[in-house]
């Protein structure tokens, strides 16, 4: 709660602890009504106050350039709305449901994909109806997996959080829930001992964390990932691609392997959502290939995560590989490895016999 109180969240505080650039003044006050500014203490005491590059300060502090809308940004990136039988649950895939519980989080990434309803400074807010999602996942009984987010879902109460997580329980076809939350990152400090026993009461559970940089792992941050992982809840983590912060085969590696010593396996590398204002924050998706090459290959495959493009529009997650399949046909698979060598796969004799017949 003193993390929360004192947030770092206006231009005052940011001007007391930085030397801001002219192009972060500006974003402070140019976007001050499309996402709110906020920091936790923890989470700020990482950003390097004299370096407008610093790829923590890059991820929090606004910039002019987010002004700057591209005709292929969208306030809705990847078509959540029009993916909503009724308010905040959003239902695109035929088995799982995102379920958003809350319209805040402990700190606000400047590259949000649901910068339109969270933070309360949009033009958009984010309608809560809890009791009209439960009735809809009662009678939709294809739903077996849910996603808790927002916002962020462990901002919630132990009690709110314990209360939710037990009348999900209650639906017989539900099989498991997932949790995607930055808490971890941003307000390590939840992760409480009390939180980690009221978590384990609702297994099969599941958390998605969100971590981007290796400084952001810090010794604090371990402590409660570990928490977790000894209340028996399995981790992944959610990174986005960001131009500046981690677009590096270097800085992959070393988070992917951090993330590992955390106990959370490197889950998705996401490429950046067309988010209205993000343009500086893209990179080219062929950066994106270029670092699953140095991964695949040069470390072990548990660090390695699922490169994705969530379409825009809203078509779900796409995965995006590196080209290995080097040839083709009936008869063979000519396959290149991680170091360009090319190795050649028979097809099986009953598919070939299949095909001549055909």
């Amino acid at each position: 709660m003193w993390q929360l109180r004192n947030r770092v969240s206006t231009s005052e505080h940011l001007e007391a602890r930085l030397n801001l650039s002219e192009d972060e003044r500006e974003g402070i006050a140019l976007t001050a009504g499309k996402l709110a500014t906020a920091v936790t203490p923890h989470y700020f005491s990482l950003i390097d106050k004299d370096d407008p590059e610093c790829p923590i300060r890059k991820q929090v502090v606004p910039r002019g350039e987010e002004a700057y809308v591209s005709p292929e940004e969208m306030a809705d990136p990847c078509g959540e709305d029009s993916h909503m039988p009724v308010p905040g649950l959003v239902h695109r895939y035929p088995d799982r449901v995102l379920f958003l519980v809350t319209d805040r989080c402990a700190a606000y990434c400047r590259y949000c994909t649901r910068s339109r309803v969270v933070s309360g400074v949009g033009d958009q807010r984010l309608e809560l109806q809890w009791e009209m999602a439960f009735k809809y996942l009662e009678k939709t009984p294809t739903v077996r997996d849910v996603l808790l987010s927002g916002g962020d879902a462990l901002l919630l109460s132990d009690k709110q959080l314990d209360k939710l997580l037990t009348r999900l329980r209650s639906i017989p076809h539900i099989e498991f829930v997932r949790i995607g939350s930055r808490i971890p990152i941003f307000l390590p400090q939840r992760i409480t001992p009390e939180l980690c026993a009221m978590l384990k009461k609702h297994h099969p559970l599941f958390l998605s964390i969100h971590t981007n940089h290796p400084k952001e792992l810090t010794l604090e941050v371990r402590e409660g990932l570990e928490r977790l992982a000894d209340a028996g809840i399995p981790m992944g983590n959610q990174s986005v691609l960001l131009k500046g912060v981690n677009d590096s085969v270097e800085v992959q590696k070393a988070l992917c392997h951090k993330l590992l010593m955390c106990r959370v396996k490197p889950y998705y590398l996401y490429q950046c959502d067309l988010i209205k204002g993000s343009s500086h924050l893209r990179t080219s998706i062929a950066k994106g290939l270029e670092i699953m090459e140095g991964l695949r290959g040069h470390t072990s495959g548990y660090a390695v995560p699922q490169y994705v493009i969530d379409a825009p529009g809203g078509g779900g997650k796409i995965p995006i590989n590196p080209e290995y399949i080097v040839q083709r046909d009936e008869k063979k698979v000519v396959l290149r490895n991680y170091e360009g060598k090319e190795y050649v796969y028979p097809e099986p004799q009953e598919m070939l016999a299949g095909a001549m017949q055909e």
